[in-house]
């Protein structure tokens, strides 16, 4: 028996590769072929069908890495084949093996209409089905020569991520351009082999049903005529009839197919070319629901959405029929699929805004679904925001990419650290590319850990990333399998649909409490660390945009700037993308995004300027403006006041070398190496270095993983390090009253200044490093004389506990984690907090000392320098700043992290500017102060407690409140039955609970 399953196998193998696939196309004859190559950036669909090509020859190569050609193919259907179906088969030299990365096209007729995308496994374009003989056929091919860069393992440095480093030697060599007789019955024929071939192999070698489609199989090939397979195919399907035909038994596995095609807003193609990718991939699959009536598509990121509308309107008109007729659907309600772990809060939660927003405006869908396939991992935080928004599910896959521990759930609620529950689904298909193969829809049923209480998944289907999504082949397979003995049934449908029935099928899964932690690609929270900076900073000038803009408008008459504003937030959610963000796409990516950013913050620091200057009046005294959301130095926050500075700190000599700065509060030692021995906490009597350790010590790892450069930081890094203890230069600064520190190391340059703040308890750290080193890792570390089993790290609207110690494989694989502004560590009525400005990777690693007591070493991650995808990653200079806090409570590490990010800002005025709004505990962290986006004047307040308790506090605005609304993040009333807020005068008093989310619209009378 044995024997015989590998014959037929292996015989089946070679008859479909060898004779039954060759013959889909029994005929064919060449077209003409002309090129025109555009001279640089890709041209408007009008010009490149205008342009006069070139005559070229299959062969012949073409194509210069990130250039466009548009080839022209024309021809005559010959009348023999009157009666026929004929198709283009229009083959640019892909290799099928990489669908998605490398060349592709997108056909026009002469008049501009778009027809289909042209992929690796897409190539033929339909003429007739049936001709009549004697059509003349003319097509234009818009090819885009993309470079191949992902050339899986080995990676190898390529100097192909940028156009400006990239040549122009041709990519592709042209395959085959031809008229072709499509032979409808084997093309059916080749698929009812490959899903009984793909079915058989994954059943059990004893069971009877491989066996009967064994010997189907077989009888099905003995009816071929290995030399008229065209004229004997029909009589090889009816072998097959009856193994077809079996049906499921009543527990099968239920998969619901969503045609997909995850297009990576920006990953090794730069931004430019997701817009082409994302017009192809929708021109195929608009063309596909025409051809297959049950099939259902899906395409998430209203920016890929809002690109197809403005830059391929023709696209855009097949779209919009589609989506009426409910078969192409919009998913996700997101912006961009972004990364979710170092998006701030605001950020995150404006993704869902603009998301939900453009699908109600430009087809009145709201999304219930949160739909994030690829991001490495989610932040804890997230499950309140997704749910804020007035959505109700997530679906994610990427976490089957990790390591170390198998996830145990597919279906369960996720909880987030205000107790929010999301109903979350984890395909057990482990793909969302995939193909309808047997062996991914048998690893579905198999893998599902969700059995005995629910025996339903999604399996998102089709080519990604410029694949061309779903495919005519996959949309038949999944024909035979809606109901097939021996398989999972599989039917389309829409997300909705899909966990509309998963709730139903299982009400009260299992819960999952805290982050959804991938354990991969660790090193995207380091990685590219301008992009980084750009996104903080952005996002920090946003809120700060806002909140005095309104202020502005409210008192003076100001002009709001809405549009502008709108704008610019999308220019940042769009960069917050899950390739872009993390650092983990082409040199081209990043250097259009420094660029981008820095367009950003000039635009939005003039807006800044000009509020600011409408609310100060005119007047000579100098005025402090702090949009941070707590007081400083006598500012209330979001106001201005004349500011004046008190205390003093003293520098002066350590008898064993070094120096001391002292302000009174804080005596800080640091020795002739530039190292922090010493923090010590006047007021607690209590010293912050671990004994015998020092502080604001560089270290730097040998950084290669084993795959996936800009990506992945693997364990053994920590295996090697070196100590940065040699210091050029340990001097007083500039002011007399700071110490500047400089380093050399390799090809690097590092210069610090540390300064202790008048009147302050925090050590603050400016760190500049002219970083020119290759696959290193630089770390700061800060060893604490602090015993905690557990330490906060700020996440999106509060924090986030995680452990210190690796008790179990689940802590022990978190050897390298995302924070925002703070980390925080503490003993029962003392802490210590180390914020930043700009950085997100850390490490918190706990010893038992000979003394008995324990170290904990907070270290931050500054750069890495990866060479794929991008070989110069962060060469050059770069600046970080950072602050410790001794005897920092978990509100000072809130406040103190604000302080960094949301620096005050000083002009002349005419005295003080009251908050618009204000807030009366320092636990109610406000993160918005903004106009209604309806253009009302309604000011919206959002905000949150940060300290993870409750809290009873009174929000009080500046101006007359006529009516007070608690709304959801796209500004709308909440559901009846929620307690609403009340307005005594313009006074709001709210509950909050630990880490609550609110947002308030408040009416101006």
């Amino acid at each position: 028996m044995h024997d015989d399953r590998n014959l037929v196998e292996a015989r089946l193998k070679r008859v479909l590769d060898e004779r039954v696939r060759p013959a889909v196309y029994p005929e064919s004859v060449p077209l003409g072929v002309a090129v025109w190559h555009a001279p640089d950036e890709p041209v408007p669909v009008a010009e490149g069908l205008a342009a006069e090509p070139e005559p070229i020859a299959v062969g012949a190569r073409w194509g210069a890495p990130w250039g466009t050609s548009w080839f022209r193919v024309t021809g005559t259907v010959p009348a023999e084949w009157a009666g026929r179906t004929v198709e283009a088969v229009l083959d640019l030299g892909f290799d099928e093996n990489m669908p998605g990365f490398q060349c592709e096209g997108l056909v026009y007729r002469p008049d501009g209409t778009p027809v289909k995308g042209l992929n690796p496994r897409n190539q033929w374009v339909r003429i007739g089905a049936p001709v009549a003989g004697g059509e003349e056929v003319r097509l234009h091919i818009e090819a885009a020569s993309n470079p191949v860069i992902l050339d899986y393992h080995p990676f190898r440095p390529t100097r192909l991520g940028d156009k400006e480093t990239a040549g122009s030697d041709p990519q592709y060599t042209l395959a085959r351009m031809d008229l072709a007789v499509l032979d409808e019955t084997v093309w059916q024929l080749v698929i009812d082999l490959e899903v009984l071939g793909e079915l058989m192999a994954e059943l059990p070698v004893d069971a009877p049903r491989r066996w009967e489609i064994l010997r189907a199989v077989d009888a099905s090939l003995d009816a071929i005529d290995l030399q008229d397979v065209n004229g004997t195919a029909g009589r090889a399907r009816e072998r097959l009839t009856g193994v077809l035909a079996a049906p499921a038994v009543p527990s099968a596995h239920r998969i619901s197919a969503v045609g997909h095609a995850h297009i990576d807003s920006a990953w090794l193609w730069p931004l430019r070319e997701t817009v082409r990718k994302v017009a192809r991939t929708t021109s195929n699959m608009t063309a596909l629901l025409e051809d297959e009536p049950e099939f259902v598509f899906a395409m998430s990121q209203a920016q890929q959405w809002a690109w197809v509308r403005d830059h391929r309107p023709e696209v855009w008109a097949r779209v919009k029929k589609a989506v009426a007729e409910g078969r192409f659907v919009p998913a996700g309600g997101m912006w961009v699929e972004s990364d979710t772990n170092m998006p701030g809060s605001e950020a995150m939660a404006r993704q869902f805004v603009h998301g939900k927003r453009f699908f109600l405006d430009e087809f009145g869908i709201e999304n219930d679904e949160a739909w994030l396939p690829d991001t490495f991992g989610f932040a804890a935080g997230l499950p309140q925001i997704i749910k804020a928004a007035g959505s109700k599910y997530l679906l994610t896959q990427k976490i089957s990419w990790s390591r170390t521990n198998h996830f145990p759930h597919h279906t369960f609620r996720w909880e987030g650290i205000d107790g929010t529950r999301i109903f979350t689904h984890f395909p057990p298909v482990d793909t969302y590319n995939c193909a309808m193969k047997g062996s991914e829809i048998a690893h579905a049923a198999r893998n599902f850990r969700d059995k005995g209480v629910a025996r339903h998944s999604l399996a998102p289907t089709g080519w990604g990333d410029g694949g061309g999504g779903t495919t005519r082949e996959m949309v038949a397979k999944a024909a035979r399998l809606r109901d097939l003995e021996g398989s999972a049934t599989v039917t389309w449908e829409t997300p909705q649909a899909f966990f509309e029935q998963a709730v139903a099928e299982n009400p009260e899964p299992p819960v999952w409490v805290g982050e959804l932690y991938l354990e991969l690609h660790r090193a995207t929270l380091t990685s590219q660390a301008r992009t980084k900076q750009g996104n903080r900073r952005s996002e920090h000038l946003l809120r700060e945009a806002e909140l005095w803009a309104a202020t502005a408008a409210v008192r003076t008459g100001f002009r709001y700037p809405h549009e502008e504003l709108d704008r610019l937030w999308k220019t940042v959610l769009l960069h917050q993308f899950h390739d872009i963000l993390p650092g983990s796409s082409i040199a081209w990516v990043h250097r259009e995004a420094r660029a981008t950013y820095a367009r950003v913050a000039a635009e939005l620091t003039g807006i800044i300027e000009a509020a600011q200057r409408a609310l100060a009046g005119e007047g000579d005294t100098p005025l402090v403006f702090n949009a941070a959301p707590h007081p400083r130095a006598g500012v209330p926050a979001g106001g201005a006041r004349p500011g004046s500075t008190e205390g003093r700190t003293e520098l002066g000599a350590r008898p064993d070398g070094g120096h001391v700065l002292d302000n009174g509060l804080l005596r800080v030692e640091v020795d002739e190496r530039g190292l922090v021995v010493s923090v010590y906490d006047r007021a607690a009597d209590r010293e912050t270095v671990a004994p015998g350790a020092a502080a604001n010590l560089l270290q730097l790892h040998p950084d290669f993983p084993n795959m996936w450069d800009a990506w992945d930081v693997d364990q053994f890094y920590l295996n090697s390090v070196t100590d940065l203890t040699d210091a050029d230069e340990v001097a007083p600064g500039e002011d007399g009253a700071s110490l500047r520190i400089v380093r050399s190391f390799g090809s690097s340059r590092v210069t610090q200044v540390l300064t202790v703040v008048p009147g302050e308890r925090r050590l603050e750290l400016d760190t500049e490093v002219d970083w020119h080193e290759t696959e290193k890792f630089l770390k700061l570390a800060f060893p604490l004389d602090v015993h905690a089993e557990r330490y906060a790290s700020e996440t999106q609207f509060g924090h986030f506990h995680r452990p210190t110690h690796t008790n179990t494989s689940w802590e022990a694989a978190k050897f390298e984690a995302c924070n925002h502004r703070f980390v925080h560590l503490e003993e029962p009525g003392w802490g210590v907090a180390l914020v930043n400005d700009s950085t997100y990777g850390h490490d918190v690693t706990r010893t038992v000392r000979g003394d008995g007591g324990t170290t904990t070493t907070v270290r931050v991650s500054l750069l890495r320098a990866p060479r794929f995808p991008d070989p110069e990653t962060d060469q050059g200079v770069h600046r970080f700043r950072h602050a410790l806090v001794p005897g920092a409570g978990i509100g000072d590490a809130v406040r103190e992290g604000w302080r960094i990010n949301q620096p005050e800002r000083r002009l002349p005025g005419a005295g003080e500017v009251a908050p618009l709004v204000s807030v009366d505990r320092d636990a109610v962290v406000i993160t918005a102060v903004k106009l209604a986006d309806d253009g009302s004047g309604d000011v919206v307040v959002r905000f949150h407690e940060a300290h993870g308790g409750r809290v009873r506090a009174a929000l009080t605005a500046s101006f007359p409140v006529a009516e007070v609304t608690a709304t959801d993040l796209l500004e709308r009333p909440l559901p009846e039955g929620e307690a609403p807020p009340r307005a005594d005068g313009n006074r709001v008093a709210v509950t909050l609970r630990p880490f609550q989310l609110m947002t308030l619209r408040l009416r101006r009378a």
